[in-house]
């Protein structure tokens, strides 16, 4: 299934516990899953055929298959396919060069099928309503109870491809300190990952299309994703009561059979997955190549750690932020990437910034600083993806610019080739 959505992946990485059995603690180790689509190489038109590669030994489609370092896993829809890690990872870095050569041998399968893999988090043209083909196989009932409660014919299920980070905890008092980091890293993420400018075959002048829909998807159920922004709980006891179980009440109408009735339904930005004892956060556009995602992902695992640590503001102010507080700022990433403004001088102060600073490009640039030191560049070469991000934009800014104001769909093909290529190449994409 879309893991944008709500996701029955059995597959998904395993962070409960190590070989030992013992809980992985915070930071010990994280989850990484890159979902692409699949295109024709030539036309880039979408096409169902996820499960041409996910096949086992007997030729039969199969849900997930383990291939070197990394799961391959399918999704909602048969024209998305997901890499995972299949343990924790300790070196983000190395899972962007495992990504990277899993890309490379799908599209060396999808040549016979004259298909290759798209980056970016959506379609710049897909008609979910005619192109939309829900997978048939492992799952297959889930995705259907989706379908029949929702529709799943629209941007917001059929055409979002992201990353998810996931993080564990080994306790409540672990999960309380990580989950009130995580809410206030949240609203801020679009500035860093947005990679969907483009829906329709035109820019909307929103620069996360992907976030945008995906706010929505649930609206028949609203409980399902609330405000994106999750609740300030910061207990199992807590989460389940506020959060999971009135999702489970408002969802029962529509789900007699029970179905869809798992912590997976939920849909905020940032999940608890108290089965694998993690936090799974969902709010990452996919970008060119996994050079770029692992960066981003890196800047992320080490602002954390440094709020968990309480090293900017303390445990009891983190958990004070309210959805009030932390939606509008992530509204306003959605619509303006990096250019959104921060005026809410409590979140600098959160990650000890003066309050002088006035975009959310400027905080990310102010946080990458701080969490990187000068004398790591020579020896880190993710911060040279980071650099392009943080010095040309985010990819969202980076494709509108090349495309101008009106496309042509010649245009946009033209771009979103080049974009292909690089997640091919693994380069990180400055545009000419």
């Amino acid at each position: 299934m879309n893991s944008d959505l709500p996701a029955a992946d059995s597959t998904a990485p395993a962070l409960a516990e190590e070989q030992s059995g013992r809980p992985l603690a915070l930071f010990e180790g994280v989850g990484v899953e890159l979902e692409y689509m699949i295109v024709d190489a030539q036309t880039l038109a979408v096409l169902p055929l996820a499960d041409v590669i996910l096949r086992d030994a007997d030729g039969t489609p199969c849900g997930s298959l383990e291939v070197g370092q990394m799961g391959w896993s399918n999704e909602l829809v048969a024209h998305v396919i997901e890499l995972k890690t299949k343990r924790p990872a300790t070196s983000l870095p190395e899972v962007a060069g495992q990504a990277h050569q899993d890309v490379r041998e799908i599209n060396r399968r999808l040549q016979a099928a004259g298909a290759c893999l798209l980056p970016t988090a959506m379609h710049p043209w897909m008609d979910p309503r005619t192109e939309t083909h829900l997978w048939p196989h492992e799952y297959g009932e889930v995705y259907q109870a989706f379908n029949r409660v929702f529709g799943c014919q629209g941007h917001g299920w059929s055409n979002l491809q992201s990353m998810h980070l996931n993080f564990p905890f080994a306790d409540d008092a672990e999960f309380a300190r990580l989950h009130a980091a995580i809410r206030l890293v949240l609203p801020l993420l679009p500035a860093l990952a947005a990679s969907s400018p483009v829906m329709d075959g035109r820019l909307t002048g929103t620069l996360d299309n992907r976030l945008a829909v995906y706010r929505t998807n649930c609206v028949r159920v609203p409980a399902i994703t609330g405000r994106v922004i999750p609740e300030a709980v910061f207990s199992r006891a807590d989460y389940e009561r506020n959060i999971l179980e009135r999702i489970y009440a408002d969802i029962a109408p529509h789900d007699p059979e029970g179905i869809l009735q798992d912590e997976w339904l939920n849909a905020r930005g940032a999940i608890a997955r108290f089965g694998r004892q993690s936090i799974e956060i969902r709010l990452l556009d996919i970008q060119e190549c996994p050079a770029a995602d692992l960066a981003i992902a890196e800047l992320i695992l080490r602002v954390l750690r440094r709020l968990v640590a309480g090293e900017w503001s303390s445990l009891e102010f983190q958990q004070s932020f309210t959805e009030d507080e932390l939606a509008p700022i992530l509204d306003q990433t959605i619509q303006h990437a990096g250019q959104a403004g921060v005026d809410q001088p409590r979140l600098l102060q959160a990650f000890g910034l003066p309050p002088g600073v006035r975009t959310v490009r400027a905080v990310w640039e102010s946080l990458a600083e701080r969490v990187s030191p000068a004398v790591e560049a020579a020896s880190q070469p993710w911060l040279s993806a980071l650099e392009v991000i943080l010095n040309r934009g985010c990819l969202a800014r980076r494709i509108q610019s090349a495309l101008g104001a009106s496309p042509s769909r010649v245009r946009l093909h033209a771009v979103y080739r080049e974009l292909a290529g690089h997640l091919e190449s693994g380069r990180p994409w400055i545009p000419d």
